[in-house]
């Protein structure tokens, strides 16, 4: 028998501090009313963490740096773990999971997929992502361009992957930051699929343009990037937000087809 409605865990990362994304991705999620039901967890600001009940969990952006020692850092590894060994073992059912920013940086780091490190300066805006051969073909980004783009919002980034690691894994890189021809720094990783059921990304996927304009229109957010990026910087993202074949293209396919994804192995997985 086919179950009422998945379950869905979205993992607030954001430490107490008020963020656009953690809306967005509970507006995607709740998109799917019909289908799912969903709770979210202060797992930085009330070490909240779910139990490995539920049938798909979102793990979000946030502040501050990924190696951070926090009390919540534990309990939240030993969930990404118990999901994982989870899924290693169960010959049916399966646990999905998709980690977003502050939270890929974690995992990639827990993971030793490569050096996490700090950026010489913020990359923020609304900025082209590269698909390598893998993302050419991986169902996440299917629908999108090469470059597609995403909201970049970032001090640390993973870099010199651990392909050895990748290959025992089975994880692949899925799409790299923008092409700097003018410096030598390395690009940074930006989506890794780490197993059938785990993916994530360095980028923002759930941005709502919507949202996000009212948020940066607002005078005190405004200034704050215009102190910090310059004006040009922040008219170049204002501009892209409109722009139908930028992030809300990647809005509405990137979360979407994850969730859509996983229920669709889920009931497939409760039939057989």
């Amino acid at each position: 028998m086919l179950k009422d409605k998945f379950k869905v865990a979205i993992l607030d990362m954001n430490n107490n501090q008020a963020n656009q994304g953690l809306r967005c991705i509970a507006d995607i999620v709740g998109g799917y009313e019909e289908e799912v039901e969903y709770t979210i967890f202060n797992v930085r600001g009330a070490q909240e963490i779910p139990d490995t009940s539920f049938d798909i969990y979102i793990s979000s952006g946030g502040p501050d740096s990924p190696l951070e020692d926090g009390p919540w850092r534990i309990p939240y590894l030993k969930l990404v773990q118990d999901l994982w060994d989870f899924n290693k073992t169960s010959q049916h059912q399966k646990k999905y999971m998709f980690f977003i920013c502050y939270s890929f940086q974690v995992v990639c780091d827990y993971f030793k997929l490569g050096e996490m490190k700090p950026r010489r300066s913020t990359s923020f805006g609304v900025l082209p992502i590269h698909k390598t051969k893998k993302g050419l073909k991986d169902p996440l980004l299917e629908g999108l361009d090469d470059p597609f783009y995403a909201v970049d919002s970032r001090d640390w980034q993973l870099v010199q992957p651990r392909l050895e690691v990748f290959k025992e894994q089975g994880a692949s890189i899925l799409s790299l930051e923008k092409l700097r021809s003018h410096v030598s720094y390395e690009r940074a990783i930006m989506a890794v699929r780490f197993s059938k059921e785990f993916v994530g990304t360095q980028f923002h996927p759930e941005a709502d343009p919507v949202g996000m304009r009212a948020h940066f229109l607002a005078d005190a957010n405004k200034y704050k990037v215009i102190a910090n990026f310059g004006e040009e910087k922040y008219d170049d993202m204002m501009d892209k937000m409109d722009d139908p074949d930028k992030i809300i293209r990647t809005h509405k396919i990137i979360l979407p087809k994850f969730i859509e994804r996983a229920m669709k192995q889920l009931s497939a997985q409760l039939i057989s």
